[in-house]
């Protein structure tokens, strides 16, 4: 088939190289405008659309999927259907009208729990065993069409959202090639997603990911590692943020004041609402990624000092 792939962030590129080794032909790329982003605010273009470029295809970069001229050519590429992965602009029924098989997204979660932008980090968040990804057709409404294929994924005790969404991107990567495989092939049947189990993730911002310290260990300890690599999880010491990496929670431990710190040459531990728990690694405002040791052994905090006071 005529593929038009749209994704954008470096999730997508596995199923992008998928495609472009599958039988299928991938006419063009769709995918965000260059964007500022770090600390120079550098203008850059997208992984995807790096990945594109590379192997010399043709990248569409609309302000907007309505846009008219965008529309045009797609109408002029003719794709047969659009798989997409992350690409992050909403789909008007005009661009959906245009592939004869429509649009086949790829989302990480097993629908329809975690409809929404920021699945997996839910999922790490609220303390599910397992996710997976999942294949369907696009609708105007927000991840409701119906489901082509599935595949699960364990989440690990210690699994970050990166973690699970580098395992996803590459076994849902496969998942998408397989779908279109099938659909190509008439032997696919979309089935619709269950009315029953719906839920919504949302895009976790900086302020979600605030360390609430007077919370039990085990909600600490989800919440870093749903927002380990973004948006990063953070906490304020002597009135100045530090951003938190992953934490262990420390069963043996004696009990600590929510947020009080002790530290000795092996370990920092941090005090929650139940147990403490062990930080890992930090890095202060304006400096370099670091164990919690060596932080605590340049800082040296007080006896009463703690990780979220002002």
């Amino acid at each position: 088939m005529r593929l038009v792939f749209a994704g954008t962030p470096e999730v997508a590129v596995p199923s992008l190289e998928a495609l472009l080794e599958s039988r299928h032909e991938v006419v063009a790329v769709v995918t965000r405008p260059d964007a500022a982003s770090g600390r120079g605010r550098r203008v850059s273009v997208s992984p995807v659309a790096q990945r594109a470029a590379e192997a010399g295809v043709e990248v569409l970069k609309p302000e907007k999927a309505s846009d008219p001229a965008f529309l045009d050519r797609l109408r002029e590429l003719a794709p047969d259907c659009c798989p997409v992965v992350a690409y992050g602009a909403l789909l008007r029924q005009s661009a959906l009208d245009i592939p004869r098989h429509g649009w086949v997204n790829l989302h990480f979660s097993l629908l329809p729990a975690w409809r929404g932008a920021a699945p997996v980090q839910h999922a790490v968040l609220h303390g599910d065993d397992v996710t997976g990804a999942m294949t369907f057709q696009i609708e105007p409404d927000l991840d409701s069409g119906p489901v082509f294929g599935a595949v699960t994924e364990p989440i690990g005790p210690r699994d970050t959202s990166g973690d699970l969404l580098d395992r996803l991107s590459r076994s849902g990567a496969g998942l998408l090639v397989r779908t279109l495989d099938g659909i190509e092939r008439g032997e696919l049947t979309a089935r619709p997603q269950s009315p029953d189990g719906v839920s919504y993730a949302p895009k976790l911002t900086s302020q979600d990911a605030r360390v609430d310290f007077e919370a039990p260990a085990m909600r600490v300890d989800r919440l870093i590692r749903a927002c380990t690599p973004a948006p990063g999880a953070w906490s304020t010491f002597r009135g100045t943020r530090i951003k938190l990496g992953p934490v262990v929670p420390v069963l043996d431990a004696p009990a600590l004041p929510p947020g009080r710190l002790s530290a000795d040459k092996k370990r920092v531990l941090v005090g929650t609402a139940t147990h403490p728990v062990e930080l890992g690694e930090v890095q202060p405002q304006g400096k370099r990624l670091m164990s919690a040791v060596d932080w605590a052994r340049g800082v040296r905090p007080g006896a009463d000092e703690r990780l979220g006071g002002e």
